[in-house]
């Protein structure tokens, strides 16, 4: 492998001493897939990568001879570090790897996968269906993940899709599942699931992966019983890290005529809160777009923002994230404007919310959530 994985960046992700672009796992996929992807250089669009982190996988693909590389990276963040990576090694325009959605199109043909595995069990079933659907009938998966985000049932998912499951050696703390040999192929692709929530009286859908799935977790829960309050003579709302759109979705509801911008950097997220809108009927007045914070809005364009703020960069805790979302809320809100945020208390995010956002107020706390809203 003559690439260099140690020169890979994060950004526009995360960065950070403990932060790395490429870990021991995706030098183990790599090292494992070698023979396959030998056998596949120069065949166009024989190798597909899925779940790439930064571009480890893919840019290590091209330079393996992989040619045409289909991507699928869930956050767009992903997809942009990988472009730069791209550019910053020198790899011809010709011949970068090319994003697309989880679909079909992605692996049609294709006879090696290359993907990180994801922590949900229904992430992994729907990529493994979507594999299974339409790729070559000799395809092989090379999934690798750090073994403390794995167990067994994760094999047990791939031999739903496919007839035999091998298991690397560990190595640094790293372990690769190979699945081959497609059996029978999906009648239909994968629909999310969904849920009525009969508290809320919402139909939550999702892909799999999307944070809580089709539950509505525990602090969304505590932010929507205090919402009602929240900037009331609003004509539109932002739904910041959107997830499966419930907030939205309850917003658009409750507010008769209210506008909605929902946003999250995933596409398994994005997707989610679209058909969750839809479902609820109020996808007239949810507008969603995959977007890294609110870079799709001007700046001093709204009155409230809502925010349920992650606090992990993949396996990290880190506040990075909080910071920056919170960043993007300061900046779209107009002057007088507010952010609604929903927060564990043990973070204790109120200073940073007074120094970047403006004068901050407790709205609810309860054993393990607060509530604030921010003035700018």
């Amino acid at each position: 492998m003559a690439i260099d994985l140690d020169a890979l960046r994060r950004a526009p992700d995360l960065e950070g001493p403990n932060l790395v672009a490429a870990d021991a796992a995706d030098r183990l996929v790599l090292d494992l897939a070698a023979d396959a992807l030998a056998a596949a250089a120069g065949v166009p669009g024989a190798v597909v990568v899925i779940d790439d982190a930064y571009g480890a996988l893919a840019l290590a693909a091209v330079d393996a001879g992989a040619r045409e590389v289909r991507v699928h990276q869930d956050p767009i963040t992903g997809e942009r570090a990988l472009a730069a990576n791209a550019r910053r090694l020198g790899v011809p325009e010709s011949d970068r790897p090319r994003s697309l959605p989880l679909s079909p199109a992605l692996v049609a043909g294709a006879r090696v996968v290359l993907m990180r595995l994801p922590r949900s069990l229904d992430r992994l079933d729907e990529v493994a269906a979507t594999i299974a659907s339409d790729a070559a009938p000799d395809v092989r998966v090379f999934a690798g993940g750090r073994i403390k985000h794995m167990s067994l049932a994760m094999n047990e998912v791939l031999g739903r899709r496919f007839e035999r499951v091998d298991v690397s050696h560990a190595r640094q703390k790293s372990r690769v599942l190979v699945a081959s040999g497609i059996g029978a192929r999906p009648a239909e692709p994968l629909r999310p699931a969904e849920r009525r929530d009969d508290r809320l009286a919402l139909t939550v859908v999702a892909h799999g992966g999307v944070f809580a799935g089709t539950s509505v977790d525990i602090g969304t829960r505590f932010l929507l019983g205090v919402l009602g309050d929240a900037v009331p003579d609003a004509a539109s709302a932002v739904d910041l890290a959107c997830g499966s759109g419930v907030v939205a979705t309850w917003l658009a509801r409750e507010r008769p005529g209210l506008v909605v911008h929902a946003s999250d950097r995933s596409a398994a997220a994005a997707a989610s809160a679209a058909l969750t809108a839809a479902e609820n009927g109020v996808d007239d007045r949810v507008r969603v777009t995959r977007a890294d914070g609110l870079e799709h809005l001007p700046d001093a364009s709204e009155r409230l923002v809502v925010l349920n703020p992650p606090f992990h960069s993949d396996a990290a805790v880190h506040t990075g994230i909080a910071a920056h979302l919170f960043a993007e809320a300061a900046r779209v809100l107009e002057p007088g404007g507010e952010l609604w945020c929903v927060w564990n208390s043990h973070l204790r995010y109120r200073p940073l919310l007074e120094r970047t956002v403006g004068p901050t107020r407790q709205v609810a706390r309860n054993a393990k959530f607060t509530v604030t809203a921010s003035v700018r």
